[in-house]
């Protein structure tokens, strides 16, 4: 056993990211869990739950403690941590220190759930650090400098964007609209055009699959199952890149709106240091296809996906747990200028 330990925790809406002091990310499993109803006791999480999702009996419900970034299920979120910091790998110690990512603009209320969880599945002491810091350390951006850099962190329950400098945020939003709704959109869109009822897994390859922000040089398209509409019968049909992309547009269009009211909120000279540097992608969401273009085309400024997208938000989270006394001025911080939440 040892005496200390210091973690790095992402805990998404669709992942949970543990990264552990001096070994890196050796944890990285879906944020889901299967509940048994009739006997009150959680029968899997992560990997195994994501396997039951849209596809479990009446009394077994897998379902996502954490919606949008914060959590909606205090009980089963702790219960999915306590499972997840108990993995192998992970050693026992007698002194548990925590960093842990969470969305911009989180209300007070909202930043002491996520401090209550953590001290209740073994923490001793919790710092918290929001999500576009992390995203920007974990991609090895300075800034620490005095130069601005838009971050853009398209998970799967919230896109967070922020204009960083001098180890702050000075502006920032925090969006519904991600990953999870562009699969409800996808689902709304093939029910109602398609009359095929489909359930998120499907979605999400949709997605995967043939789903772009702009017109690719090539067809793409996906064979889908479900249930008819009409005859509540199983049905399989083909979809197409450009329904999936015509289905896409209205909320990416959203997204691209928010980033520019971003930078209109922000100061001069920071804008001319973000059409210097450019923009930064990070999340799942980064890897639609054709998302950078159309951000490039919008917004008239270079858009770089970071590398590894994925991660990024975790490797932050790590990079601080190897130098807490170097970047203990960025945690607990939360006095950025805030824009309204959509």
């Amino acid at each position: 056993m040892m005496i200390r330990k210091t973690i790095g925790l992402d805990l998404g809406t669709d992942t949970t990211q543990i990264y552990l002091e001096g070994k890196g990310i050796i944890l990285n499993e879906p944020s889901i869990v299967a509940f048994n109803n009739r006997t009150n006791r959680v029968v899997a999480h992560g990997s195994e739950a994501k396997k039951m999702l849209s596809r479990t009996p009446s009394h077994i419900s897998a379902i996502r403690p954490v919606v949008h970034g914060v959590i909606a299920d205090f009980d089963m979120a702790k219960e999915m941590t306590q499972r997840s910091l108990r993995s192998e790998g992970i050693p026992k110690s007698f002194v548990t220190r925590m960093v842990v990512s969470v969305p911009t603009n989180l209300t007070e209320v909202e930043r002491k759930s996520v401090e209550d969880l953590l001290k209740e599945s073994g923490a001793g002491t919790v710092y918290l650090v929001e999500q576009p810091l992390a995203a920007a350390l974990g991609s090895r951006l300075d800034i620490h400098y005095p130069t601005a850099y838009l971050i853009v962190d398209m998970g799967a329950g919230t896109t967070d964007m922020a204009i960083i400098s001098m180890n702050g945020i000075v502006v920032s939003r925090r969006l519904k609209i991600a990953g999870d709704f562009l699969n409800q959109e996808i689902m709304r869109a093939v029910r109602d055009e398609m009359k095929l009822n489909i359930g998120e897994p499907t979605a999400e390859e949709i997605k995967l699959s043939a789903g772009s922000a702009v017109p690719m040089g090539e067809r793409l398209e996906v064979l889908v199952r479900g249930r008819d509409v009409v005859s509540g019968l199983p049905k399989e049909l083909t979809v197409k890149d450009t329904q999936v992309r015509s289905w896409l547009a209205r909320p990416l269009k959203s997204v691209v709106e928010a980033l520019k009211d971003l930078i209109e909120v922000a100061p001069p000279e920071l804008v001319g240091d973000v059409y210097k540097n450019g923009v930064y992608l990070c999340g799942g969401g980064s890897l639609l296809r054709g998302v950078h273009q159309l951000f490039e085309k919008e917004l008239g400024v270079a858009v770089w996906t970071v590398d590894e997208p994925l991660t990024s938000i975790a490797r932050g989270t790590g990079l601080i747990t190897e130098h807490l006394d170097q970047y203990k001025s960025l945690l607990n911080n939360f006095s950025s200028l805030k824009l309204e939440k959509m």
